[in-house]
């Protein structure tokens, strides 16, 4: 029997010279004990050693794999003929003996077996020495472990947060440059800065002019427009400006030299920043873009961090302090921080910027993980969300433009113009004056009766309106052709109706004959009271002429 033994090395292979032993798997280990017990149980047969690190590690993670490798296939072919082999995985066994037809065996006294080999190690293989086993295997295990991360120097993140705040502290550097250029020669030129709005530009053609005099013999074809250079070389000839000496304008050249190199350094850092987004993150920068995306990186301290977020916490990154400020006053929470300066929600209305947002965000977090952690180096994930996010801003804004322009098919509605109605509520029409709701003074209980009546007989006769000659002939018509036609004859319940309406009627018209006569029965009463008192008047006087007499 033969044990395959794996080290840091190479492969070795021992020839079992007491196969008797390994019945006794609980004595074992004391004939390991000590190096000639364990020379008389096993004995070194070959020994094949690793070229390179790089061979160890194929070979070492083939063998974790359960797969043997090629120079370890060749050198079994070389050295176990009709040998049973005895192996420290049962599946790398099921492997060797289906591809080299080699009987393999793996129990607990092969195990025990290769515990005792792996303590008498630097003994049974000569030329082995401890000090130099150590060292190989652990250079082995950090590679393997390497390996075994995906470690590669080109997922180094820290460049890319490096980089973004040089790129901040740039910007930063060289407005406060350009502002300090347009203030000093401002001096000189005032109107300069009106007519070159952009700091690089103004740079480049305070370089180029220096002194305001010499604007009108030089040419600014290759730094500015034909129409800012007519303006600059028209204001330069009536400049309000002071004057200055030769060596005022060497500094100011020398500041613009600054910021013009600031400028290109900024550029070629831009291009560095790009390359490594795409190599590092290229689906977070499909979705958010490079400078967003490498903020983000640097915001959340490395890709690996940022990947543990979830979306929610992506969404509002870089806006902490309104966060805690709205819990602690009760206000409501921002929804976006650095990922607003996306492309895609500086597309969206701003009424749909937080429902983008937070699709926005939920994608990104995907982007990172898959950025983080998968093996394929393409973008191809971020551009399928991206389309995805670009067709539920275009159906956020087509629903607002459908409402607008009438139903959801597409048609207008036209509605008809009603007054009494407004938004899908009735509108209560104006009330009409009532005068007999007025309370006046001086009415009796008989008047006020008989205009109760009066409104209950004008009311009704409203109600009944005015039947024409034809329309009675044409009712008439009506009635003898249902007739005819062997129309039934009215039911009992309207006859009784009618009855009671004529008794109604024959009631109110008793009322009013009962009145009538009591109006008269006064007057004539006060008729005579009149007469009365006109007849005694009379009298009074006689009888005075009389006694006068």
């Amino acid at each position: 029997m033969l044990v395959l033994f794996e080290t840091p090395a190479g492969f070795a292979l021992f020839k079992v010279l007491d196969e008797g032993k390994l019945s006794k798997v609980e004595d074992l280990w004391k004939d390991f004990s000590s190096t000639d017990s364990a020379r008389k149980v096993v004995k070194l047969k070959a020994f094949s050693k690793f070229e390179n690190t790089s061979e160890a590690l194929s070979a070492a993670t083939l063998l974790i794999d359960s797969k043997p490798s090629k120079g370890l296939r060749k050198f079994l072919k070389a050295h176990c003929d009709g040998e049973t082999l005895a192996v420290a995985d049962s599946k790398l066994g099921n492997a060797i003996k289906e591809k080299l037809q080699i009987d393999c065996v793996h129990n607990n006294a092969v195990m025990e077996l290769m515990r005792g080999v792996r303590s008498q190690l630097t003994e049974l293989i000569s030329g082995l020495a401890s000090q130099d086993l150590a060292p190989m295997s652990l250079g082995l295990s950090h590679s393997l472990s390497r390996y075994k991360l995906k470690f590669s120097p080109d997922k180094v993140d820290t460049m890319i947060v490096q980089a973004i705040s040089l790129l901040d502290d740039l910007d930063k550097e060289l407005n406060t440059y350009a502002m300090r250029v347009r203030e000093w020669y401002g001096w000189h030129f005032p109107e300069l800065a009106k007519i070159v709005q952009d700091n690089i530009l103004y740079a480049k053609a305070v370089k180029l002019m220096g002194d305001r005099t010499n604007a009108a013999k030089l040419d600014f074809s290759d730094i500015l427009p034909e129409e800012v250079e007519a303006a600059l070389k028209e204001a330069s000839m009536i400049s309000m400006g002071t004057e200055v000496s030769d060596l005022d304008l060497e500094n100011i050249k020398d500041l613009c030299t600054q910021v013009l190199s600031f400028s290109e350094y900024r550029a070629q850092l831009y291009d560095y920043l790009k390359s490594r987004m795409n190599t590092i993150a290229p689906n977070l920068t499909a979705l958010v873009g490079e400078l967003v995306g490498a903020r983000l990186i640097a915001h959340g301290g490395s890709l690996m961090n940022l990947a543990k977020q979830p979306g929610s916490t992506v969404q509002i990154l870089g806006a902490e302090k309104a966060l805690f400020r709205a819990l602690k006053t009760k206000h409501a929470t921002p929804k976006y921080g650095l990922i607003y300066h996306a492309s895609l929600i500086g597309q969206a209305a701003p009424k749909h910027k937080g429902k983008i947002s937070r699709s926005l965000a939920a994608k990104t977090a995907l982007a990172i993980r898959y950025d983080a952690l998968a093996d394929s180096q393409d973008n191809t994930m971020g551009l399928e969300n991206r389309a995805k996010l670009e067709a539920r801003l275009r159906a956020l804004e087509g629903k607002e433009l459908s409402k607008s322009a009438g139903s959801a098919k597409g048609k207008p509605k036209i509605e008809v113009y009603d007054k009494d109605r407004k938004k899908g509520g009735l509108i209560t029409p104006a009330k009409v004056y009532n005068p007999s709701a007025d309370s006046v003074m001086g009415h009796t209980e008989n008047e006020e009766k008989k205009m109760s009546i009066d409104d209950q007989t004008e009311e009704a006769a409203g109600e009944e309106s005015p039947v024409t000659e034809g329309e009675k002939k044409k009712k008439k018509k009506k009635k003898s052709a249902e007739t005819e036609d062997g129309a039934e004859p009215e039911d009992t319940g309207k006859k009784e109706k009618k009855k009671k309406k004529k008794h109604a009627d024959n009631e109110v018209e008793n009322v009013e004959l009962e009145q009538s006569k009591k109006k008269k029965r006064k007057h004539a009463d006060v008729d005579e009271d009149e007469s009365e008192t006109t007849e005694k008047k009379k009298e009074k006087k006689k009888k005075k002429k009389k006694a006068e007499e």
